[in-house]
């Protein structure tokens, strides 16, 4: 949920655990003296990972708003790049300088809540999560039933195609089901007499998790499976609906469908892909890097098994929680109020509605949030027509699981994906490797 990633490039959100790099800071530097209580006004950190330009200015807006607003309160950002995000959560929580609000990725939070370092919700702004938020959305903030956060960037996954490339298959519509999905791309790719592959039906890449296991876990909701069970302690991949899903991915690469080598955020943008499972951030970057091709470019929901089931897909996400080491958490969770639930006219349209701060500020770098009514009156005002889909979605995504382990293991399952991918594993041999390395990771005694 990679997370998926958004705005400097595909490689912004890979994992890695390296120490992290100089903090970069912004905003409030130097706040002057409020009159809230004496000396100088309280001044709360916030740490996220919107680091680039396009990013950091749209979270930096509503928090010079609030600190121009508020004299006894002030808000100072810092951001660290995504792949050193989850070591600085950790390093400066070890060494008693966390910061006072974290954006973590909410596959994270098991990880994070059994550390010690989130503070759960109170009561009151739980119950306006509850209220205010998509299934999936508030799931993915809260760890065993209880609250930590205010969802911000909520990501779904749906299918991308390339209209022009099912065109010129003679393919009018984009698949529904799986097994259209498998005529669709035998039918869309192409290969050169020697085998190389021009053009992949259905895009395949080991290039990040976000289309290794994000587009797995996609499919294997769609097919009413889950990655791991209802208690997180053990995995559920090894069920009809896992062994479908790896039925499937194997039979695409083994019949020349799909070829996992090939980096697919360069591919499709250049009309090499006829279609990919990823989510929606990815929009706004298509949209930049092909220019007038991207007309090409449609949206459907991921296909299904059969004709008749039930939608579904994979949804990632982040939040913004306050650190259980915090000095002023009462005015954290203050802050965080404000910029998630109250509305301004930001989101103004004919009928006079309005929208979150965090919405809108989402909705401006081509996201969306887990406020559905938000993101109807933002994309309700012209907004890319690619992005319905993964509105829709809110609805009936499923969110990672997100127990301490999860990071762990959603690192095996893409090792025994690429495993599959690349034909150093049969789907038998996949299957049962991933259990039996998930199983000890999630039932680990935290």
């Amino acid at each position: 949920m990679r997370p998926p990633h958004r705005g400097s490039g595909p490689s912004r959100r890979h994992f890695a655990l390296a120490l992290p790099s100089a903090l970069l800071t912004a905003g409030c530097a130097a706040p002057h003296r409020g009159t809230g209580r004496p000396g100088d006004p309280i001044v709360l950190t916030l740490l996220s990972h919107y680091t680039s330009g396009e990013l950091k200015e749209a979270l930096q807006s509503p928090v010079d708003e609030w600190n121009a607003s508020h004299d006894r309160v002030k808000v100072r950002t810092e951001a660290v790049e995504f792949t050193d995000l989850l070591t600085t959560f950790m390093v400066r929580q070890a060494a008693g300088q966390g910061a006072d609000i974290l954006h973590p990725y909410c596959l994270w939070n098991g990880q994070l809540v059994q550390a010690g370092v989130l503070r759960p919700a109170p009561p009151e702004h739980a119950e306006e999560i509850r209220r205010g938020y998509g299934a999936a959305a508030v799931r993915s903030a809260s760890i065993e039933g209880r609250i930590y956060g205010y969802p911000t960037e909520v990501q779904t996954y749906a299918l991308y195609y390339n209209r022009r490339l099912l065109r010129e298959a003679g393919i009018t519509r984009p698949p529904r089901t799986w097994r259209e999905l498998e005529e669709t791309a035998h039918r869309t790719a192409v290969r050169d007499r020697y085998g190389n592959t021009l053009i992949q039906g259905f895009g395949l890449s080991t290039y990040d998790d976000s289309t290794t296991v994000g587009q797995t876990l996609a499919l294997l909701n769609a097919a009413g499976g889950t990655f791991v069970s209802a208690d997180g302690r053990s995995t559920a991949i090894n069920s009809p609906a896992g062994r479908a899903v790896f039925d499937l991915e194997h039979r695409l690469v083994a019949e020349g469908a799909s070829a996992p080598g090939i980096n697919v955020y360069k591919a499709f943008a250049s009309g090499q892909v006829a279609m990919v499972i990823s989510a929606g951030w990815w929009t706004a970057n298509l949209k930049s890097l092909m220019g007038k091709a991207y007309r090409d470019v449609g949206v459907a929901p991921v296909p299904v098994p059969r004709i008749g089931d039930t939608n579904a897909t994979l949804s990632t996400g982040f939040m913004l929680g306050v650190n259980a080491a915090a000095r002023h958490p009462r005015e954290a969770w203050d802050f965080l109020r404000w910029l998630n639930t109250d509305r301004t006219g930001a989101g103004r349209t004919a009928q006079h509605t309005t929208a979150t701060r965090m919405s809108s500020l989402q909705v401006s770098v081509g996201s969306l949030t887990g406020r559905a009514d938000d993101m109807h009156v933002l994309l309700g005002r012209g907004g890319d027509p690619n992005l319905r889909p993964f509105l829709d979605a809110l609805a009936y995504s499923v969110p990672e699981p997100n127990g301490p382990g999860a990071q762990q293991a959603k690192s095996l399952l893409r090792k025994n994906i690429e495993a599959l991918w690349t034909g150093q594993q049969s789907v038998d041999e996949a299957l049962r490797t991933t259990r039996r390395q998930v199983d000890q990771e999630v039932s680990r005694s935290w």
